[in-house]
């Protein structure tokens, strides 16, 4: 079956289309697809296939080790310029089905802007077991130390941590001890993050089911809405992560979210042919 390999700044992708919803991705296909040394390589599989209720496509997720993904924002990104290379198409402005909801999309050149949905500060739609009618100074009790986290939703759950230098932060010991520790019944992404100025935010991630990324769109956006909330950041600021730069939008408040707005880059890698029934 013909794939693609896509990257959103380095959170990259095996793409396929199936226009006539035939290809089922199983737990093992993914893992296989995703093995960076025995596969194509990526931290997720996304299929491509027709909408539904109104939308124009479904971008079906799957993260790398198999595990369902109910959002990828530099995932939607690469569906979006995918779709239009491969005549799915001809729109600049596209409504993705996903399993948080409709998200809709617009194209300009190699750029897509992406309508990421309004925040989610209910500790239990995030979820996260908190009191309250938010999590944003939650404790995050690990083996060896407490950690203070701001705990929102962006269709999945994402802890934010302020940390003096992201570049610094063993990411690799503390975020699987965070995404699933008993604070998080559905696992949670974890941003480690540092405001260097109102308009300027750093971070890396541990992405639930993928481990450390190069990006992550949802938490860029989370990241946003706590950057604003608690860190003085402003509306539009620029979200710094290791594989490159996201342009966020967020002029919510807690009493009246807003939709967060995402842009950046998609760009194709290779493609070729590959037996998904091996």
């Amino acid at each position: 079956m013909r794939f693609a390999k896509w990257h959103g700044i380095g959170n990259d992708f095996v793409m396929f289309a199936d226009p006539e919803d035939q290809l089922s991705l199983t737990a093992e296909m993914v893992r296989a697809l995703c093995d960076r040394r025995t596969g194509i390589g990526g931290d997720g599989v996304i299929r491509i296939a027709p909408g539904t209720d109104g939308t124009d496509l479904f971008m079906d997720y799957v993260n790398s080790d198999g595990s369902i993904g109910e959002m990828c924002g530099n995932g939607i990104r690469c569906l979006a310029l995918y779709a239009r290379q491969e005549g799915l198409t001809e729109k600049d402005e596209l409504a993705v089905g996903t399993r948080s909801g409709t998200k809709v999309v617009w194209i300009d050149g190699d750029r897509v802007r992406v309508d990421m949905g309004a925040p989610i500060f209910d500790p239990k739609q995030v979820p996260v077991a908190w009191p309250g009618t938010e999590a944003l100074h939650a404790k995050v009790t690990l083996e060896d130390r407490t950690l203070e986290a701001a705990c929102v939703g962006m269709g999945n759950p994402h802890a934010v941590l302020f940390v003096d230098d992201p570049a610094v932060v063993d990411v690799a010991h503390i975020g699987p001890r965070v995404e699933w520790n008993p604070l998080f019944p559905n696992g949670t992404n974890t941003e480690f993050i540092k405001v260097e100025s109102p308009t300027r935010v750093r971070m890396r991630v541990w992405e639930r089911g993928s481990g450390e990324t190069l990006a992550c769109g949802t938490g860029a956006a989370a990241v946003a809405v706590v950057a604003r909330l608690l860190g003085g950041a402003e509306e539009n600021l620029t979200v710094v992560l290791p594989g490159g730069e996201l342009e966020l939008e967020w002029a919510g408040s807690l009493e009246d979210p807003k939709s967060v707005f995402m842009t950046g880059p998609a760009v194709e890698s290779f493609s070729g042919e590959v037996d998904v029934t091996a």
